[in-house]
């Protein structure tokens, strides 16, 4: 059985890091498109970051551009989301999901990827 699992959210300051894992289970990493995405209350989910297997094509959405970093450890099975220099506006639910494909690329759309964690909040606040 397919399962994600993410961690490492909490509460940061504005301008503080947080890290989030997100732990893969049931499959082998290396075939999947690993993305993050967020929803913050009120709002729609939006996608974060992508990354593809087997790919270098990585994803960011604007508004993240700079400040975060999305990665894998495939021999780990689990992808991480180096957030830096957050912001408020950053606070939301984060969410990681996989879709197993060979193609390369990766996508930002919610409906495109089948498998999700449960997601992890991350607060920005003083």
């Amino acid at each position: 059985q397919l399962q994600l699992v993410e961690s490492g959210g909490g509460l940061a300051q504005p301008g503080g890091s947080l890290r989030l894992s997100c732990e893969m289970s049931g499959f082998t990493l290396n075939y999947y498109t690993v993305a993050w995405f967020r929803q913050a209350p009120g709002k729609e989910r939006e996608g974060v970051s992508c990354i593809p297997g087997f790919s270098d094509r990585i994803n960011y959405a604007d508004f993240v551009k700079g400040r975060f970093t999305i990665s894998r450890d495939n021999a780990k099975n689990t992808a991480y989301l180096q957030m830096n220099n957050l912001k408020p506006e950053d606070t939301a639910v984060y969410y990681c999901a996989v879709r197993r494909t060979s193609n390369g690329f990766c996508y930002s759309d919610v409906a495109w990827y089948d498998t999700w964690g449960q997601g992890t909040q991350v607060t920005v606040s003083s």
